[in-house]
């Protein structure tokens, strides 16, 4: 199986919190629907890979680390009960596919699809020409960094069926937006355009103060001004003008305290019922 290292405290409790919905929505919708979906756009490989240092009663000669296996997201899916009637994994790592085939056969009589390919262009054949009368369903979007495009949180939305848990990169969009707009290029620019389906997030972000130089002329010199709450607030503003409702998201922090990310809920079934439903579920889930 290939390896996928990565995480902290912060990804243990990110992935306590999506057990928990998934459990709580499984159980709620079960009775009222025909089909229920997971669907996982960065499904990894089912585990995650956590190397840890050895302590002195574990070293043995050349071992200096441990290696935990703990489940991923995709694992973490197939075991909830009542059991989702069908599962879709999508990933664009060969490998990752291979470990997501090979976890698929311990799950026999399940209906378990794995697309590979981009997440975006997945997602988007995926769910668009699904009919959802008697559907409902969850998908988690953990992106690499930016990759995933506004366009296809557009087309979630569209489906009017799916509760969308979105991890976003307060990290990344921190990094790409420089505090010196000189060092902004074009690319950078377009990505954190394309993540957030609009360009007016610099105008939020950044203030333009006048300085006079020797010669008494006023020039415009930009500068980020916005910090991460307000980083925060811009994308989650953005979420709730394109969903029916936005929770207020959980920020997960590393293990020096910096924030990395934060999860959002955000709900496409625009019934009040269902909000309700998720809302209560969700708000009692992302509590700190």
């Amino acid at each position: 199986m290939a390896d996928h290292a990565f995480g902290n405290v912060s990804t243990d409790l990110k992935l306590t919190k999506i057990e928990e919905y998934l459990k709580a929505f499984a159980t709620a919708l079960r009775p009222q629907f025909s089909e229920l979906w997971y669907i996982d756009a960065f499904a990894g490989t089912g585990e995650r890979v956590v190397k840890q240092q050895a302590t002195p009663d574990d070293l043995l000669p050349g071992l200096e680390e441990k290696i935990e296996r703990r489940r991923g997201s995709a694992r973490i899916a197939l075991d909830v009960q009542p059991a989702f009637d069908r599962v879709v994994f999508m990933e664009k790592k060969r490998s990752y596919c291979k470990a997501l085939e090979g976890l698929r056969e311990q799950y026999p009589g399940r209906q378990i699809d794995i697309v590979k390919g981009d997440a975006n262009e997945a997602v988007t054949s995926a769910i668009r020409d699904i009919r959802w009368a008697g559907k409902r369903a969850v998908m988690f979007l953990d992106p690499y960094g930016m990759e995933l495009n506004w366009t296809t949180l557009e087309e979630i939305r569209a489906t009017e069926a799916i509760d969308v848990w979105y991890l976003v990169s307060l990290a990344g969009l921190f990094r790409q937006a420089t505090l010196d707009p000189t060092k902004l290029d074009e690319k950078k620019r377009a990505a954190i355009t394309r993540m957030l389906g609009t360009d007016e997030w610099f105008d939020a972000w950044y203030d333009s103060p006048q300085k006079q130089d020797l010669l008494g002329v006023f020039d415009e010199v930009h500068q980020r001004t916005a910090n991460v709450e307000q980083i925060e607030k811009f994308v989650g503003d953005r979420l709730g003008k394109l969903f029916p409702k936005v929770l207020k998201p959980l920020r997960l922090k590393n293990g020096r305290g910096v924030p990395m990310f934060s999860l959002f809920l955000a709900i496409s079934n625009p019934a009040p019922k269902a909000i309700g439903l998720a809302t209560r579920i969700g708000n009692s889930i992302l509590k700190p």
